[in-house]
């Protein structure tokens, strides 16, 4: 891993320089398969929760806490700003080498992982709320269930089909998937369970 995080001992953000906190956000109904409770928040960072950080980094929900990132034609996403510089070298590097990179997936707020309420509506934060995922060419790397090993028995659920042969999909081997190891994320394809996210990166790798 190339850079730092600083644990985060107090419910404030490490990036706090700003007085106030501002992200939108919403919550995936299981139910309805669609984003419900969509709503705007704004409020002092001193009165974020601990569900608001992320414990590892100290990366917050809030969109002050994120870098804006742009490489070439792709539409720019963001990150968080403690490992935003690292990023945005390593993919830019990674294109210029010949790399097929379409289209990346970084920050955005929403409860769409964990337990379910009674309403069918998912109760955590996904790591890009964060700014501590990204997701790579959604299109030729997709979410699948059912699948402890890759097979035909896989459930695609989202994005498009992982084909192994195709440029712009990463496999185990990909200087991409390689060189977002090294900078400390971990791969969404190599999950163990019964989900497999091509796409992904995060340091958790969920």
């Amino acid at each position: 891993m190339i850079f730092g995080f600083v644990l985060c001992t107090s419910p404030q953000s490490v990036f706090a320089s700003e007085k106030l906190c501002n992200y939108s956000t919403y919550r995936w109904n299981t139910n309805l398969k669609k984003a419900v409770d969509i709503k705007q928040v704004k409020r002092p960072y001193s009165s974020l929760k601990s569900n608001e950080i992320d414990p590892q980094t100290g990366c917050s929900l809030c969109i002050e806490d994120q870098a804006l990132i742009s490489i070439g034609k792709i539409k720019p996403f963001r990150v968080c700003k403690a490992f935003a510089s690292a990023v945005h070298q390593e993919l830019q590097r990674l294109i210029q080498s010949g790399e097929v990179i379409n289209k990346v997936i970084g920050y955005r707020v929403g409860r769409t992982k964990g337990s379910v309420d009674r309403f069918g509506n998912r109760t955590q934060f996904s790591n890009h709320s964060f700014g501590i995922a990204i997701d790579i060419n959604d299109q030729q790397n997709g979410l699948y269930d059912r699948c402890v090993t890759f097979g035909s028995h896989c459930r695609l659920i989202k994005g498009g089909q992982w084909k192994p042969d195709d440029k712009a999909s990463l496999t185990a081997k990909s200087p991409i998937v390689l060189s977002m190891k090294k900078l400390g994320f971990k791969w969404g394809g190599e999950i163990k369970g019964k989900q497999k996210d091509f796409m992904h990166f995060s340091l958790s790798g969920y």
